[in-house]
């Protein structure tokens, strides 16, 4: 008896309810957003758009909790999202949980190496622990979910190997529509996944 008081016809569909949740967030109503956006989440669970709303609006809502656990599904339901892999790795980073997000965010960025907000979000959380002398590094994860050659030099805690810097009139403009445009209220270095 989630609306026992709204009749049938007025009740709000998915849609609706992810529109009003996405209005609420234009509008930095993020706990009220998240509320609907759940409501939505429950119409339909495995709908990637409300999910990835709803941990955003999670997220802003200071319930780093909650949107992992939002962002963890979405990866269940979307594996190979790079802003799902980057706002996992947020809000671990807003857990303490360092180590679990360096991973998520270098899936973000192995997936996407051209956005500068993933690469942005890894290079702020800077370079992992090192081994202690005697002690071997675990391998690395590849894209595809193995580990990786150890051989390689890959290592699961060392920060991305440096890149020559892209040449900047020969690169499209960037879609706005692919990526979230950042917080301007939040801090740099603890952007959260807008």
């Amino acid at each position: 008896m989630d609306e026992p008081s709204l009749p049938l016809d007025d009740r709000e569909g998915a849609y609706e309810l992810l529109q009003r949740g996405q209005s609420l967030m234009r509008k930095r109503h993020h706990a009220q957003a998240a509320i609907v956006l759940a409501r939505a989440a429950r119409l339909e669970p495995g709908k990637g758009s409300i999910l990835e709303a709803l941990g955003r609006a999670q997220f802003n809502a200071a319930q780093p909790e909650l949107a992992r656990e939002t962002f963890e599904h979405l990866l269940e339901v979307d594996p190979s999202s790079p802003y799902a892999h980057f706002a996992l790795g947020q809000s671990l980073k807003r857990l303490g949980r360092n180590r679990e997000a360096r991973t998520h965010l270098k899936m973000a960025v192995a997936l996407d190496p051209m956005s500068p907000l993933y690469r942005g979000a890894l290079a702020r959380l800077g370079p992992g622990p090192t081994a202690m002398p005697g002690q071997a590094k675990p391998a690395a994860l590849t894209a595809s979910g193995t580990a990786g050659d150890s051989a390689s030099g890959a290592t699961g805690d060392s920060a991305p190997a440096a890149e020559p810097a892209p040449d900047r009139a020969a690169e499209p403009a960037p879609d706005p529509a692919a990526e979230p445009a950042p917080d301007p209220a939040a801090e740099p270095e603890d952007r959260p996944p807008d």
